[in-house]
């Protein structure tokens, strides 16, 4: 089948955010490119890229509404008019193979891999995460994701119940299970992401354990031995008492999506009445702490 593919133009600042953006409204594949024929030395594969001028490129299914995404980032972004951009429709070719081959394995924590239906384990015994780039953001690649995986992998979660605020594809959800967890409530704004998540999660043999829902349908008084939020900074302010009140009394609060500066903001917001240590990947950043002060 065709697809549709969407090259914008941006600088180094909003390189890493467009390309998350990408993922989440639908891309199958997104690839940053140099846009200045700009040499860089002394890196490495998996950083960031250092040109200042980037072409950020996503492949979408034929019949995206592309003027809704330019849109999107238009608003997102706060620009004056959307910025540069070149859209083709790709002749029917077979392009599942070719951005096929962007996606291997990846070890996210010490026993832990995401693997994709394509691939096999390259640790059969660990716990394999089985996903594969789809609709909704989240396949373990993206710094925030990796990290929250990573924590995840440190922690005893038997017998915890969890909340994923934002659960996009529903991968952290799914680690939790697997990882042990007794219960996790999956919730996002976005039904098509509630689906994703189901439909990954029992690919992934689970059917049990797992309550999808809109946040809106939380029982009032629901609250979870550990709450994540892997979502952009505003909505991780904009919602900062639903997600506070969500902790229990002896509970940790796990927040990203926020890139090195933007956590001074999101702290604000947060501390007290959490105490929330921070690591960063790439220039993007994890808080992550248990409450520290009785909301009583």
């Amino acid at each position: 089948m065709p697809w549709l593919k969407l090259k914008l133009f941006t600088d180094h600042a909003h390189a890493d955010q467009l390309a998350e953006s990408f993922e989440e409204w639908g891309a199958i594949s997104v690839t940053l490119q140099d846009a200045g024929d700009e040499p860089v030395f002394d890196t490495y594969w998996d950083q960031t890229p250092l040109w200042s001028q980037v072409q950020i490129i996503g492949l979408f299914p034929q019949h995206t509404d592309t003027d809704s995404i330019l849109a999107s980032v238009r608003e997102r972004f706060n620009l004056a008019q959307p910025p540069a951009h070149e859209i083709d429709l790709l002749g029917d070719e077979d392009w599942a193979h070719s951005w096929m081959a962007h996606y291997k394995p990846l070890q996210v924590g010490h026993n832990l891999w995401v693997v994709p239906s394509w691939c096999s384990a390259p640790q059969p015994d660990a716990v394999n995460i089985i996903l594969d780039p789809g609709l909704a953001f989240g396949t373990g690649d993206h710094p925030t994701t990796s990290l929250c995986l990573e924590w995840l992998a440190q922690q005893h979660l038997a017998g915890k119940i969890i909340l994923d605020y934002g659960c996009g594809s529903g991968i952290l959800a799914i680690a939790a299970l697997k990882l042990g967890a007794r219960e996790v409530h999956a919730v996002d704004i976005d039904p098509q992401a509630l689906q994703v998540t189901q439909q990954n999660a029992i690919h992934n043999g689970l059917h049990s354990g797992l309550h999808v829902s809109l946040p809106t349908l939380l029982p009032p008084n629901f609250q979870a031995d550990i709450v994540l939020a892997n979502i952009l900074m505003g909505t991780l302010i904009e919602l900062a008492p639903e997600i506070q009140k969500r902790v229990n009394a002896a509970g940790w609060l796990v927040l990203s999506g926020m890139l090195a500066g933007q956590e001074i903001e999101v702290r604000a917001h947060y501390e007290p009445p959490f105490a929330l240590t921070l690591k960063e990947r790439q220039k993007w950043v994890l808080l992550a702490g248990h409450r520290s002060v009785d909301l009583g």
